[in-house]
């Protein structure tokens, strides 16, 4: 059976081109649009909060993956690059997300190329399983590093 969840932020702007968000879970800070288009360096801005929704939702699905897939897992550690496109008309769309994870696990009695196999069908898992990924109408594409170690 279906279920739903809720989740909630609380907006309030500061004047300029500032705002300050409050975030359910607890966390608050301020935010503003890019340099680019006159806002502030420095702090959060929608289009940073777009691209780490993807690698941190992607990320805890593959933490959560690991586990369910028995690796052995050492490091993680994850860039992500959002690509924006920004027609005539000024309508700005993030055309694709990419994910560039470097992976280390650890490989005890099993051939490391096995171990391998099982981490990239791990990711596959992760973004099938990735709320943020499967909301989104940019294409994600995750282009990772495996290294397996004894």
């Amino acid at each position: 059976m279906s279920r739903t969840a809720t989740y909630h932020t609380r907006v309030t702007w500061k004047g300029g081109h500032w705002g300050h968000i409050q975030m359910g879970n607890g966390p608050e800070m301020d935010f503003s649009a890019p340099p680019d288009v006159q806002g502030h360096p420095g702090v959060l801005t929608p289009e940073d909060a777009f691209v780490a929704a993807v690698n941190t939702c992607i990320t805890l699905m593959f933490l959560w993956t690991t586990e369910r897939f028995k690796l052995d897992l050492v490091s993680y550690e994850c860039e992500a690059e959002g690509t924006k496109l920004i027609e005539l008309d000024r309508r700005e769309i993030f055309t694709s997300v990419t994910l560039r994870p470097r992976i280390v696990l650890r490989a005890t009695n099993e051939e490391r190329s096995s171990v391998e196999r099982r981490a990239r069908r791990a990711l596959e898992s992760a973004q099938k399983y990735s709320l943020v990924a499967n909301s989104i109408k940019s294409e994600v594409r995750i282009d990772p590093v495996v290294d397996v170690v004894s």
